[in-house]
């Protein structure tokens, strides 16, 4: 299957390789000087759910490492879903103004990022660097021109939809009945790794991928994309998975389902380290850009929920609040005049492609119409002056339209999802059920490998205690008191920095004020100029049945075997009738299982 894609990916990456080599050799694209970017991007990992925030109930003590060592990123916002957060972090650009606004791309979809979009990796690709993401994708892959290799990746590793089991790398879609593998290599598919744990893939391959970049001593920069499943959860048939060794180190934890997050939240955590003693052991450390994020805030409750905690914050993933849309982060480089410090700049996810650009001496072209702003300057030596204006969500979806909006300190909610049911505060800090390590904890962070390597290259003394006091957000009590928000009555306007935890609803007092009317203008202002959503529904296509049990770019496929594809497809559906008509024979008591914002 698609061997002939296959061919014609390898032909193109090894005269690309040869053409770069040349370059390289004769000094045309001049690159010993940039930065290797690296950036490890977590799932919808809770905000909470790095100890660096002040919670002892699990440790991240590699993750707190690098953020003690560099800077925290007290104020990332991201959009409040995994595939509008991967489109602005991508493009620099609001999922409104890419019609990525909409919900997820579900598997069946025939819909992915437009192709009129530059990428960040396509832009990094055209400066000289070598670009891989290893891990999830999640940005269309209906057809074969909207998967990473054809969006600016030389190399992808991992998984096109939006996750898969942590060991067998399938995808099930049981409100359709579909079921199949997904993992590549470049565009084949890869088996290799089944059965191993696929966090534990995804490290070894970032630290090839890595060893492999230093040992050729190129003068060629590395943008490297690592984008872990953790802790996102799995297939609904077995949603938490971890190593059983793993999962043993918690027994601590009373709720099985939370001592499997701490698991795949520690693995994730291990991986950092990983990732970090890679870059020392081939002294690319002192030359590199490193960035931990997540895509969103963590699901408590509902669909896919782990657990995850974004305490002390309102909501959780697929809302409007502050608990969907805080990312914990941290960046580490040596070009940083403050590392060891919290930033509390507010800084949207779009930002960081021109800033991370600037970081490495490159001006993207302004026909790009960006509307990420360009942070590097602010970043490097502290400043926090900057006022931050941020479309979260702008989304009119008929049945249920919501938006979230943000200026300075100015935030704008009106309509909401799921009916309110996922408003309130949900996640908690468990106090009752220590991780053990507590007790030593900065003795913990100082000792490992990750505090280590960074201090070789950056010494510096950081006061543990101070940075993690300020990184951690409390609710105070507002002068204005706890006055309610509902969403899908009014508008909501907060005071984000007195009232972080979005208690104090002061729209009522300023409804008819220059202040409030001035926000609701922009809002219709980017509400009237949004790109449509790109959304398009489930194609029946796409059954990985008709494709050896492989989620492929269908359409492709059904283009090129139009005559195979359909008389297989008429086969298949033909016996999966008959095995489901003998099974209502044979059995009557079988179950089949079939499966508002601005006025």
């Amino acid at each position: 299957m698609s061997t002939h894609l296959d061919r014609f990916s390898s032909a193109t990456s090894l005269i690309t390789g040869f053409v770069l080599c040349i370059a390289l050799s004769n000094g045309i694209i001049a690159t010993s000087d940039k930065p290797n970017i690296i950036i490890i991007m977590a799932d919808d990992l809770g905000f909470d759910d790095v100890s660096f925030r002040g919670s002892n109930n699990f440790l991240t003590p590699n993750i707190d490492a690098l953020a003690y060592s560099g800077v925290i990123l007290n104020n990332l916002y991201v959009a409040p879903m995994c595939t509008p957060s991967r489109a602005a972090f991508l493009t620099g650009k609001y999922p409104i103004n890419t019609g990525m606004q909409h919900y997820v791309i579900v598997n069946d979809q025939p819909w992915g990022l437009p192709l009129n979009e530059t990428t960040m990796a396509e832009i990094f690709q055209e400066n000289g660097y070598r670009t891989s993401l290893l891990g999830k994708w999640h940005l269309g892959f209906s057809q074969r021109n909207f998967t990473p290799t054809q969006r600016g990746f030389d190399r992808h590793f991992g998984y096109l939809g939006a996750y898969v089991d942590y060991y067998t790398q399938s995808y099930e879609q049981q409100n359709r009945g579909y079921n199949g593998h997904d993992f590549r290599d470049n565009l084949k598919s890869n088996h290799d790794q089944v059965g191993r744990y696929i966090t534990d893939v995804l490290t070894d391959a970032a630290v090839k991928e890595i060893e492999d970049h230093g040992s050729k001593n190129c003068s060629q920069p590395l943008f490297l994309l690592l984008n872990h499943l953790a802790p996102h959860a799995a297939n609904d048939d077995n949603p938490m998975q971890a190593p059983a060794e793993e999962v043993s180190r918690f027994k601590y934890i009373g709720n099985k389902t939370h001592r499997y997050y701490a698991a795949m939240v520690s693995k994730l955590d291990q991986s950092v380290g990983s990732v970090i003693d890679a870059l020392a052991r081939q002294e690319m450390l002192q030359n590199s850009i490193v960035l931990f994020l997540s895509d969103n805030g963590g699901p408590t409750q509902g669909q896919h929920s782990t657990t995850a905690s974004n305490y002390p914050l309102r909501g959780q993933k697929d809302s409007p609040w502050e608990g969907a849309l805080r990312s914990s982060a941290a960046i580490w480089s040596t070009e940083f005049e403050r590392l060891g410090s919290v930033w509390k700049q507010q800084i949207y996810i779009g930002d960081l492609l021109p800033t991370l650009a600037a970081g490495a001496g490159i001006s993207p072209d302004p026909a790009l119409h960006l509307d990420g702003l360009n942070l590097w300057s602010a970043l490097k030596y502290g400043y926090e002056s900057v006022e931050r204006e941020m479309v979260h969500v702008i989304d009119e979806d008929v049945a249920m339209p919501h938006l979230s909006y943000t200026r300075g300190k100015w935030k704008v909610i009106s309509g909401t999802t799921k009916q309110g049911l996922y408003d309130g505060w949900l996640g908690h800090r468990e106090t009752s059920e220590v991780d053990p390590r507590a007790a030593e904890y900065e003795e913990l962070v100082r000792n490992t490998s990750v505090w280590r390597q960074l201090q070789q290259v950056s010494f510096g003394e950081r006061n543990i205690s101070e940075l993690r006091e300020q990184a951690s957000i409390e609710c105070p009590d507002t002068a204005t008191g706890v006055r309610p928000c509902l969403p899908l009555e009014a508008p909501c306007l907060f005071d984000i920095e007195a009232d972080p935890c979005e208690r104090s609803n002061l729209y009522a007092e300023y409804k008819n004020s220059t202040t409030f009317l001035d926000l609701w203008a922009r809002i219709q202002q980017f509400a009237k100029q949004a790109h449509p959503p790109n959304n398009k529904p489930g194609d029946p296509d796409c059954d990985p049945r008709l494709y050896h049990n492989e989620w492929t770019w269908w359409q492709d496929e059904m283009a090129s075997c139009s005559g195979t594809i359909g008389g297989l497809k008429v086969f298949t559906l033909l016996v999966v009738f008959i095995l489901t008509t003998s099974q209502a024979v044979y059995s009557l008591n079988s179950n089949l299982y079939v499966g508002k914002m601005l006025n």
